[in-house]
């Protein structure tokens, strides 16, 4: 993509305090038209920049009480994308990372309770070919969410 300019980051900086805002207030905030508000998110989600949009929804409200990452050590890095393949269908599992550090990859899974994530651990990741180790860290609280902030320049 293009340069971000000083009205893109302006773009970005309000819609993410709030996605759901409506174009026509995003407008007069940048005093512009609604036109080219829209024709700006438009190309930042086309340049990639923007990368979705949507709702978050509370595990909790699903009955999935327990957020849990799990380290997961492999045979050899280079197994990474065959794991990745396997990660991907279980779909508890909402986000992995190839990483550095003490582990090959990091998981962030949801479970509804320590059944059923001692079936996803020793069922499934556990089970995939090529995974060595893993190691288990139940988050207790969730204290900050956010997006990455948007400066203006």
């Amino acid at each position: 993509m293009d340069k971000i300019d000083n009205l893109d980051r302006k773009i970005l900086s309000i819609l993410s305090k709030n996605a759901r805002i409506p174009f026509k207030d995003v407008a007069a905030e940048c005093g512009v038209s609604r036109a080219a508000i829209h024709q700006r998110v438009q190309h930042l989600i086309e340049g990639g920049v923007i990368t979705g949009s949507g709702f978050d929804v509370n595990p909790k409200s699903l009955g999935y009480s327990t957020c849990t990452y799990v380290g997961l050590n492999l045979e050899r890095g280079s197994m990474y994308k065959e794991v990745v393949e396997q990660v991907s269908a279980i779909p508890e599992i909402v986000e992995c990372h190839f990483t550095t550090g003490p582990y090959t990859m990091l998981v962030k899974l949801y479970a509804r309770d320590n059944e059923q994530l001692m079936d996803l651990l020793n069922n499934k990741l556990q089970g995939i070919h090529g995974v060595t180790s893993t190691e288990t860290l139940i988050s207790l609280e969730q204290s900050v969410k956010r997006e990455i902030p948007v400066t203006v320049e």
